[in-house]
């Protein structure tokens, strides 16, 4: 899922994991959360100052990516594991070696109503700030950067390596791009004056400066809306849902198309209530046009004894987004589902059908349906 395609690698400077830091005390920030004190002990070439933070008294310093809002002492390491205080600064560890590097079908974001069929270059570092007791890609999300092989690729490599590949844009994906942000920032602006589209594949817990900055440089995103309920982000993701909808409002206010995904978890995300409840939410603030993408757990990570979600469950969920108004609604994880199929919200036509990750028909023309010439909410070329 998140390892290199092996053309790929062949062209790319992996480095083999290899320990960097000695293990010492302990350090504890004013709200109680306790930090390892594990920085390296210098600093290594894929390290850049932290944008977005403060510095403190005591040489502390203050992250102002995500709203964990990590407060530091030197020595520390953050929530995301890639942030570190070295004597009063704060650095990224992640920048520009890439753990995972991979050429995508842009529907495997999923993002449906961007680009379709086209390739997407996608690239990862370690670390997350959540802590989802379901994550699909634990092996990457829940390293430290030291712990995993990577590349040698900085944000001007990828551009020019997406271009190679034949690739319309650049993904920044799998873990947490919050996590590797200078990373993503920089990489976006380089794709950009490359003549690439950018796309950012987020659970979208981030404050709203950062993800302005983005904003100006990010042409598509699928955000993971993990449950409608506060009680369930605390206890399943490690996180809060109000920074999560905040992101969909600024996303929306700054014209950015995104779609969202909600990865239904048998006994915790498959209440029905609450699915009506968030697209009463997502109608209210957003609209009816962004696409809603329902998925398919399946047993992983800390949760492998569960079930998979039965389909008719993703089908159920799928009618009631429907009844209540949102005109594009889909189910992943779900090969050869209807409902992976895009019907035109007036005609009710086919539009697009998909087979896996494969385009098999399309009929949409200058962004309208061939059929009736309604406008189709997406971005559907350069």
């Amino acid at each position: 899922m998140y390892c290199s395609a092996a053309a790929l690698c062949a062209q790319l400077p992996f480095q083999a994991a290899r320990p960097l830091v000695a293990e010492a005390g302990a350090g504890q920030d004013i709200r109680g959360h306790v930090f390892k004190s594990d920085a390296p002990a210098k600093l290594w070439k894929w390290s850049r100052e932290a944008y977005h933070y403060q510095k403190a008294a005591d040489e502390q310093t203050i992250c102002g990516i995500c709203p964990h809002t990590c407060i530091l002492a030197p020595g520390d390491r953050s929530i995301c594991r890639s942030r570190v205080n070295i004597d009063g600064t704060l650095y990224s560890l992640v920048y520009g070696n890439p753990c995972a590097v991979h050429v995508d079908p842009i529907e495997k974001k999923p993002l449906y109503h961007f680009m379709p069929g086209t390739r997407s270059f996608s690239i990862a570092t370690t670390g997350c700030n959540l802590r989802c007791l379901n994550c699909q890609n634990w092996e990457i999300s829940q390293k430290k950067p030291h712990e995993a092989r990577h590349a040698d690729l900085f944000p001007e490599d990828v551009s020019r390596t997406a271009l190679k590949m034949d690739c319309v844009s650049v993904a920044y994906t799998y873990s947490e791009p919050v996590t590797f942000y200078e990373y993503t920032l920089d990489s976006a602006r380089a794709a950009k004056t490359a003549g690439l589209k950018n796309v950012l594949i987020s659970a979208g817990y981030i404050n709203q400066k950062p993800l302005e900055d983005l904003c100006r440089v990010i042409d598509g995103a699928n955000i993971n809306l993990k449950s409608f309920s506060d009680a369930l982000y605390r206890r399943l993701n490690g996180a809060r849902l109000e920074p999560v909808l905040a992101t969909f409002k600024t996303l929306h206010a700054h014209g950015v198309h995104f779609e969202m995904t909600n990865l239904v978890v048998p006994g915790y995300v498959d209440d029905p209530d609450m699915v009506k409840r968030m697209c009463g939410w997502i109608l209210e603030n957003l609209g009816t046009d962004y696409p809603l993408h329902f998925s398919r757990f399946f047993p992983q990570y800390k949760l492998d004894r569960l079930a998979p979600t039965p389909v008719s469950t993703l089908e159920e969920f799928r009618e009631i987004a429907l009844q209540a108004g949102i005109r594009y609604v889909y189910l992943g994880n779900v090969p050869g589902h209807p409902g992976n199929n895009t019907r035109c919200h007036q005609c009710r036509e086919v539009i697009i059908r998909r087979r896996g990750y494969r385009i098999a028909a399309f009929h949409i023309v200058n962004g309208k349906c061939e059929y009736c010439d309604t406008g189709i909410p997406g971005v559907w070329g350069t």
